[in-house]
């Protein structure tokens, strides 16, 4: 994986840095930042699959460190979108979908099978696996759990205990990105001080 996207990298660095010029003379650098993150998450993934060796403990790091954005991301989302508080489960979702992947990865996830407790959010375009190949000795990789993480932290924010797992991937040969969402219940809202 190291070597691949290392070669891409390189191959990427002049188109980069004419869409550098580009910005730097009026257009938006949205694209130059997209790019820059998922180079950087690139980054980050090889990283943790030097230090621990093992497929299976990088899709743990990477779940516990989306948690931990998650967590930090719904006071943001909520700031700038002005949006009120999810009433339910399914409005959660319908959210997460449209509002929150369009904020935060520049893509819209579509929300099928939608149920009281449960539904998938797929989408064909994902920023994070732009210049991503798998080799197979990596195919326990869960490259995108970061993004299970950063749902379940957000939800829980909002008082959803949830699962998210990736269900269909295709740096795995899928024909599209799928994230299956399960609601295990909601949590009653605890206050930190006593009303007198």
């Amino acid at each position: 994986l190291g070597h691949r996207v290392r070669a891409r990298c390189a191959k990427r660095r002049v188109a980069m840095s004419s869409k550098a010029k580009s910005a730097l003379s009026g257009a938006t650098g949205e694209r130059i930042n997209s790019e820059l993150f998922t180079l950087t998450y690139g980054a980050l993934v090889r990283h943790l699959l030097l230090d621990l060796e093992s497929p299976e403990e990088v899709n743990k790091q990477l779940d516990k460190m989306g948690h931990n954005i998650g967590i930090r991301l719904v006071d943001d989302f909520l700031a700038k979108t002005n949006t009120t508080r999810c009433r339910n489960f399914r409005e959660a979702a319908k959210t997460i979908g449209e509002t929150g992947f369009k904020m935060f990865l520049g893509i819209v996830a579509r929300v099928t099978q939608v149920s009281e407790t449960e539904c998938k959010l797929s989408f064909t375009e994902n920023p994070l696996t732009d210049f991503v190949e798998l080799p197979e000795k990596l195919q326990p990789l869960s490259y995108c759990s970061l993004l299970c993480g950063v749902i379940r932290g957000a939800l829980e924010q909002i008082a959803m205990k949830v699962d998210v797992s990736i269900s269909k991937d295709p740096l795995k040969g899928d024909d599209r990105f799928e994230l299956h969402m399960k609601l295990n219940e909601y949590e009653s809202e605890e206050y930190p001080f006593k009303d007198d």
